[in-house]
């Protein structure tokens, strides 16, 4: 037994190398997943999407015996939201730039890695940073959405293209971040896109060829084109003004999930473009099917039901949050349901074969609403909701009571665990909004980008939690939490939950954590030195269990603000049980703190210049271009900012490198794109004005 240290991506391992046999995932593959042990098979594990593994050697009683296996650090240091596949003994895993790597799932050895060559320019285009949360399997091959929006065929055993297809219209700025399904030999995928004023779909693609089989929009095109289907015909009635012109959002960028038994299809749908519907549906509507659920026929599209958890959206509440399917006892009555706990603040629990909303309870602080309607399934929103005439302390804010971060269903306890947060901003009309299609068009201005606050006394709302994270289990018979865990961070990995009785969480300081199902005390924790967004998953090999996870910090929150100094590269990080029975396991930390722990030193101080004249107009200039191009990623504020920097603490912010970077894109091979088509000599010009402004601690006067 020996270790190795090899530089394509630190892989410290040992070696035991499972069989290379190819599997040829089919239909029946996938509908039977979960009795498969060895393996993770597709994003949610199956297609109810439940992360629930059903193996229990690593369990309450020996957890404290976690170790990890082996970390295999990856190129790049950006965002990790993927949850790997685990087939025939090879972890398949996607980090930031839609790069693809096959690593063994044992030793940590890197097989193969695939770069779709995605431009850095294309990050002008992402809300979110330039991430990918995974792939999905079928016969030989793996399916990648690129984050500029081409849908690739791999084959499993090369990382080689065997076709790709592009899936979005070159001329806007769409993208790619969500995981590939497959059903029945058909890859389904959506896109993301609605802050920068798109028509939200989702399609489905010939498994073996690529070719287009059908496509679905979520919101209506210009009737005077004519509608694709009747049930954007019906979504038309609920649309006022010219609303195709500013795109209408709807984007189908995360959750999906299918019940073969009723050949189901059911996908989440993203918030309303612009964000304030007065700019995009001047007089009102629900503007179907923004932030709802629907179940279609997945062999052509077909709508067959729908249920919208937020009609005519203001807020940025997409229903695009994970879905999941079991069956449960509601009300004394067995009921095949769907549940999802969207930004919204709602646990919903539909009838999946009907659409009939069952229940709707608040998970975490609301006051938009109080409450939802059984019968009529609508909110009952509260009278500043809208923030029509004034600016309005709403909650939760854009960032959703419970974002993207996978929730967890263990069948055997009837609990779903959902990590969530408290949230809290301000909204006001951006009364002087116009179409912008060359940037962020939310229509809400960005005074709510800013409010968000910590200081409970300082807020007119006295009643709304401090902001912070929360781990909660929930059971959606009675619509409460069962327990509930506080968190300081507030930006949480993903759940697994295991019938060892088990959760496991990554955190944003760098910890993998575990707790206990029943009581939600903490029972393992772990420090990783890298920031955790991802879900872990688990599975075993010739009688061994382990858990992985993809580490890396970064995404829209991660973008601007920064948890732990340590590691600053992403990793795969592979766990198993040390004990005699498996003797492989050692702990590799100190090794690789002692090669690896670097991070990049705060930046130099900027030194005051106090000759420093400010011009009004330049700043208030500067101001607007900022909080329209800028404040999406960076920051300019006392704290250290994330992945982006603080700008306040730049030496970069003086007129001549400033437009270097924008206007010529000198840092785009570090993921700052070029914004030559959207500003010019003279908005760089008042950018730094701005910012140097601030530096110099000076603002124009009243």
């Amino acid at each position: 037994m020996h270790s190795r240290l090899i530089l394509a991506g630190l892989i410290i391992s040992y070696i035991v190398t499972p069989c290379r046999a190819q599997e040829a995932i089919t239909s029946e593959t996938l509908v039977n997943a979960d009795s498969n042990d060895s393996a993770w098979l597709s994003y949610g594990k199956n297609y109810s999407e439940t992360r629930f593994s059903p193996l229990t050697q690593i369990n309450q009683k020996n957890i404290g015996q976690l170790k990890l296996l082996n970390k295999t650090l990856l190129p790049d240091w950006r965002g990790m939201e993927a949850t790997p596949l685990l087939i025939d003994g090879v972890l398949y895993v996607t980090g930031p730039w839609s790069k693809v790597f096959a690593i063994d799932a044992v030793s940590g050895e890197l097989l193969w890695s695939y770069d779709p060559q995605v431009s850095g320019q294309t990050a002008i285009n992402g809300c979110c940073d330039v991430v990918n949360r995974g792939l999905a399997a079928w016969d030989d091959k793996l399916y990648l959405g690129s984050f500029d929006g081409r849908l690739i065929a791999l084959n499993r055993q090369s990382g080689k293209v065997s076709w790709e297809t592009n899936t979005v219209p070159e001329d806007r700025p769409y993208t790619i971040t969500g995981a590939p399904r497959v059903i029945n030999g058909a890859v389904l995928i959506g896109n993301g896109g609605a802050e920068l004023g798109v028509r939200g779909y989702f399609s489905s693609y010939d498994a073996s060829t690529g070719k287009l089989n059908w496509r679905f929009y979520t919101v209506p095109g210009n009737p005077d084109e004519g509608f694709e289907n009747a049930a954007l015909k019906d979504a038309a009635k609920t649309w006022t003004g010219e609303w195709w012109k500013v795109g209408g959002g709807g984007t189908v960028w995360d959750s999906m999930a299918y019940d073969p038994e009723l050949d189901l299809l059911y996908v989440g749908t993203g918030n309303g473009s612009p964000w304030d519907r007065n700019h995009r549906s001047p007089e009102g509507g629900d503007n179907l099917y923004l932030s709802s659920i629907l179940a279609v026929r997945p062999s052509n599209g077909e709508l067959v039901w729908h249920y919208q958890t937020t009609p005519g959206d203001s807020w940025d509440f997409t229903a695009s949050q994970h879905i999941i399917l079991a069956d449960i006892e509601i009300d004394g009555k067995q009921r095949s349901v769907l549940m999802q706990a969207p930004k919204n603040g709602y646990f919903y629990v539909l009838d999946r074969k009907t659409g009939e909303l069952l229940k709707a309870d608040p998970f975490t602080y609301v006051n938009w609403s109080t409450g939802i309607d059984l019968k009529t399934g609508r909110p009952v929103e509260t009278e500043f909701a809208r923030y029509e005439n004034i600016n309005a302390e709403i909650a939760p804010n854009y960032d959703g009571g419970h974002n993207w971060h996978p929730m967890a269903y263990d069948p055997n306890r009837e609990l779903v665990f959902i990590p969530g947060r408290n949230t809290l901003s301000m909204y006001g009309r951006d009364l002087n909004w116009k179409y912008n299609s060359q940037g962020f068009g939310t229509g809400a201005g960005w005074n709510l980008a800013i409010g968000q606050q910590d200081n409970k006394a300082d807020r007119k709302d006295a009643a709304a939690p401090v902001k912070r994270g929360f781990l909660k289990a929930w059971n959606p018979k009675k619509g409460q939490a069962v327990w509930t865990v506080e968190q300081d961070e507030f930006w949480n990995g993903g759940l697994l939950a295991t019938a060892g009785g088990v959760v496991f969480q990554g955190t944003a300081d760098g910890r993998l954590t575990a707790y206990n199902s029943e009581t939600g005390e903490l029972v393992f924790s772990t420090e990783t030195g890298i920031g955790i967004l991802a879900p872990p998953i688990t599975y075993q090999i010739n009688g061994v269990q382990y858990v992985t996870v993809a580490a890396g910090w970064g995404g829209g929150f991660g973008m601007k603000n920064l948890f732990t100094n340590k590691l600053r590269s992403n990793a795969v990080l592979t766990f198993a049980l040390q004990n005699e029975s498996n003797p492989s396991v050692n702990i590799v930390n100190e090794i690789v703190a002692k090669e690896f722990n670097r991070f990049t030193p705060a930046d130099s101080q900027v030194v005051p210049d106090l000759s420093w004249q400010v011009s009004r107009p330049l700043f208030e200039a500067g101001e607007r271009l900022f909080d329209s191009h800028c404040a999406v990623c960076h920051v300019v504020d006392d704290s250290r900012g994330g992945i982006a920097p603080n700008l306040l603490s730049s030496l970069m912010t003086a007129e001549e490198p400033l437009s270097a970077i924008i206007l010529h894109g000198a840092l785009q091979s570090r993921g700052m794109p070029s914004f030559v088509n959207k500003l010019d000599k003279s908005d760089a010009q008042a950018l730094s004005h701005y910012l140097r402004s601030l530096q110099n601690k000076k603002k124009p006067g009243k």
